[in-house]
Parts: structure tokens; C-alpha cells; sequence
């Protein structure tokens, strides 16, 4: 993303935090990194959900603020296309704690739910990738332990956010063999 595109932190409020926490909603959000702008009946035939469910769900997501119209995309004035907002958000801490600390748990379960998700997958694809049954690399898993204190360790974080924004910059939306990579960076210190 460019520098002048990229969004400030932002403290997740409780809309937001109920908005998200939705595996619907977050499977939306997802939709919307793959297709950038998309109406409720994309977002049904994509997922397979009702397209009133769909538009119930888009309005939530509009009314926490993650996502919003984009009117110069519509067909007519009847026509509703949304696109995601750029935002780099934040879940909370001791700077600005999360609003609703129940909330906040059951978000962070929810993420946490769809990185094992993520994982399930990789892990059903690695044996025909090691035997040599598929040939097409389409995940990694890699891991390594660094010591580092914890404004060395935002600031790694701050460096794979930009390579990541870089890297998106450069890509040639054009390149016929292009995917989208879901990309989960786990880290945990010792002390947890």
C-alpha cells in the first residue's frame, strides 16, 4: 500500500470488536482483500449465504466502521457496492485497554479459530507436497526463535509490515498466476 494509503493504528471499539467477532463477518473481510469491492448478492453467491444475510451483515460491518460505500463503483443509485477501509487495528492494551474485556477475549478466540483453521489446511496439503504428489508450493511453514526485547520486537513487526506493503505495491494485478496468500504471523514470548 502506499505510504500516503497507509492507515494509522486504530483502537478497535466494541462495535467493532462485535462486528468482527462474527465468523461470517470475518470470512467477509476476507472476500473483500481477495475482490476490493463487492456487492451482497457477490458476497452471497461467493459464500453461499442468502443475499438479505448478506446485506444484514454488510450494514453491521458499515455501522462499526470497517467498511464503506463506494458509490463511484454502483451500476445506479440503487446499487450498493462496499470496500473494506484501510485500517491497521489494534485490539487494545495498557495504552488503550479494549472497551469490552469479554469482547476482546472472544475476538481473540475467533482469530485464533481461524488460524487453526488455516493450519488444518496446511497440514492436510503437506503430505502430497513432501511425497511429491503436488508440485505447486501453496503454503510454508516456517518457524525460528530470536531474542529480542519488546521495542526490538514492534519494530521487526514494523519492518514485515512494510516489506508486506511493498511487496503488495509491486505486484502486477495483470500476472495471470497470481493467488492470494493468507499469511498468519505467530509469535509468542517465553514468557507465556
Amino acid at each position: 500500500m502506499p505510504d500516503d494509503q497507509r492507515a494509522d493504528p486504530v483502537w478497535m471499539t466494541t462495535a467493532m470488536l462485535k462486528a468482527y467477532s462474527h465468523p461470517l463477518r470475518r470470512q467477509m473481510i476476507r472476500l473483500f482483500a481477495r475482490r476490493e469491492h463487492l456487492r451482497a448478492a457477490d458476497i452471497a453467491e461467493e459464500l453461499g449465504v442468502a443475499a438479505n444475510s448478506a446485506s444484514f451483515h454488510l450494514r453491521v460491518l458499515a455501522d462499526a466502521g470497517l467498511i464503506e460505500e463506494s458509490p463511484e463503483r454502483a451500476r445506479d443509485r440503487r446499487d450498493r457496492v462496499w470496500t473494506v477501509r484501510r485500517l491497521a487495528l489494534n485490539l487494545g492494551g495498557p495504552e488503550s485497554p479494549v472497551p469490552d474485556e469479554a469482547l476482546g477475549s472472544a475476538m481473540m478466540h475467533s482469530l485464533a479459530e481461524d488460524h487453526q483453521d488455516m493450519l488444518r489446511r496446511v497440514l492436510e496439503w503437506t503430505p502430497e507436497y513432501v511425497s511429491g504428489r503436488a508440485t505447486g508450493v501453496h503454503a510454508a511453514f516456517s518457524q525460528r526463535t530470536i531474542r529480542l526485547t519488546a521495542d526490538e520486537f514492534g519494530a521487526v513487526l514494523d519492518r514485515i509490515n512494510d516489506v508486506l506493503d511493498e511487496a503488495e505495491k509491486a505486484h502486477d494485478a495483470a500476472a495471470p498466476d497470481g493467488r492470494f496468500w493468507q499469511l498468519d504471523v505467530l509469535a509468542a514470548d517465553d514468557q507465556i
